[in-house]
């Protein structure tokens, strides 16, 4: 009974530190999120002030698209480890106990298996986007790296949801 119990409490910490480690980079991914929304406000209205004076900002359009994408990828770990999502509650509420923990449980697995096809979708995709050289149009950024900061997003997002699963009803982190 003695290694039972050891083992129990060598997995109670093995997923204390697995908890810990996904809760850090999901906030260093919020982070960079909010970087990249301050990004696009400082660059737009630098670029609107410049315009007053005959002097677009150069590249600025470009600055804002590729800031949005990070933006929106790094922030999709935060809003599911907070159960952000819009939900159909009225459905959900209708079923019974049972039910419910089915079509949770259903609905995660299903959200964490396209979440991973997506993940590797996006490598691939990432893969075919250096091989090409594909660049922004006036400031010339390589464009490879995007793709592969969702697919690392994606895979946080995974992560989340198992411990969305594990632990239901209740967030990942508090809002």
């Amino acid at each position: 009974m003695s290694g039972t119990r050891q083992l129990a409490a060598t997995a109670r910490t093995a997923y204390r530190g697995y908890e810990k480690a996904v809760t850090a980079v999901v906030l260093l991914l919020s982070v960079v999120a909010g970087l990249g929304v301050l990004t696009m406000m400082v660059v737009t209205c630098l670029d609107v002030i410049l315009r007053l004076f005959g002097s677009p900002l150069i590249g600025a359009y470009d600055i804002v698209r590729l800031a949005g994408a990070v933006t929106i990828a790094c922030a999709l770990p935060y809003t599911t480890a907070v159960k952000g999502h819009v939900a159909i509650e009225f459905f959900f509420q209708m079923l019974s106990r049972r039910g419910r923990i089915l079509v949770d449980t259903l609905a995660r697995s299903i959200g964490m298996g396209l979440f991973g096809l997506l993940a590797w979708q996006s490598v691939v995709y990432g893969n075919g986007i250096k091989s090409s050289g594909q660049v922004t149009a006036t400031l010339q950024i390589p464009l490879f790296w995007l793709p592969y900061v969702l697919a690392l997003c994606c895979g946080v997002v995974v992560l989340v949801i198992f411990h969305n699963l594990m632990h239901p009803g209740r967030e990942m982190i508090k809002p």
